[in-house]
């Protein structure tokens, strides 16, 4: 028995075929190349028929397929919102993937990334044994995946997790119109954006920041001029690591989880700020729900996706 996961990101496309226990006989990355609309709907396909052909010649049965998207799975009616594909705004990909397969007896099952994510460390990473976790993602966006007496939280229409646009700050203001207010403050694209306010307010600060172009500051230039010691980079991961442990807070006394797993491209590089996210989460959080919880990074990194497809596809 076998399973195949889709994992569809901003510039590539990765799948796997998997056997019942999570690990993978054959893995491919195809990128996207600039595709739109239904062009990638036709990438997709076909690496579905590939991998039917090869597990058809190795004797593999494939059961069920599993697809990760960047944006919002509608499983009523099987199709999908993706903002960084131009013509995903309503894209019936589970019936385009059904079509790749002769067997119409193959199920195809689509969730949102943020889901995956926390169904990928369930299967085979951080959250192994646990019936309460969250995934929090922070990369170019911010989303929450969260499992709830071993159940995925989805809401009434699968928005569930849209933790981004958590209002952590007041008064509101017109640049969280576009994003929300945790990830203005605290996404990679966020964490660029705060050093650009603050360059512009912080007239006396003449530091390696200084030296870019404030258009083209980007976190990671936030993340190497803080290894430098540079105080605008300090201040500005500072503020997010108040955002981050602030909304942390906010998860662990709404759910009571076990674990609180910090994944995406930001943490990469933001995971030795762990022990002082979890430290600004003590002063917000429920006082006894905060000590019964463990922040952890992702042990499945950026393949937490592709595991929770095919763990989609398994299971769910």
């Amino acid at each position: 028995m076998a399973v195949i996961g889709l994992d569809l990101g901003g510039t590539k496309l990765s799948g796997a075929v998997f056997d019942a226990s999570g690990e993978i006989i054959r893995k491919e990355m195809r990128p996207l190349e600039k595709r739109t609309g239904s062009d990638v709907g036709a990438l997709i396909t076909s690496l579905v028929r590939d991998f039917l052909k090869s597990a058809d010649a190795s004797g593999e049965s494939i059961e069920a397929v599993g697809a990760c998207v960047p944006g919002i799975s509608w499983t009523k009616r099987g199709t999908v919102w993706a903002p960084n594909i131009p013509g995903w705004e309503d894209y019936p990909l589970q019936a385009e993937i059904a079509g790749a397969i002769d067997d119409a007896r193959v199920p195809v099952k689509i969730d949102s990334d943020r889901t995956c994510y926390i169904l990928g460390e369930t299967w085979r990473g951080a959250a192994q044994g646990c019936d309460d976790a969250i995934f929090l993602a922070v990369g170019t966006g911010i989303g929450a995946g969260i499992l709830s007496n071993g159940r995925i939280v989805r809401g009434s229409n699968d928005i569930a997790g849209a933790v981004g646009w958590l209002a952590l700050d007041r008064p509101y203001e017109k640049k969280y119109e576009s994003c929300g207010c945790f990830e203005h403050h605290a996404s990679g694209e966020g964490i660029a954006k705060i050093a650009r306010e603050l360059l512009v307010s912080e007239k006396e600060y003449a530091g390696v920041l200084r030296s870019k172009s404030a258009d083209a500051i980007t976190a990671h230039d936030v993340f190497a001029a803080y290894t430098a010691s540079d105080p605008l980079a300090i201040k500005t991961l500072g503020i997010a690591v108040e955002f981050w442990g602030m909304t942390a807070a906010n998860l662990v006394s709404l759910f009571n989880p076990e674990k609180v797993i910090f994944g995406g491209g930001v943490f990469g590089p933001a995971l030795q700020f762990l022990d002082a996210i979890y430290e600004e989460a003590k002063r917000w959080a429920q006082p006894i729900s905060i000590t019964q919880v463990k922040f952890v990074g992702s042990e499945l990194g950026s393949d937490a996706g592709l595991y929770g497809a095919g763990y989609l596809a398994l299971k769910f």
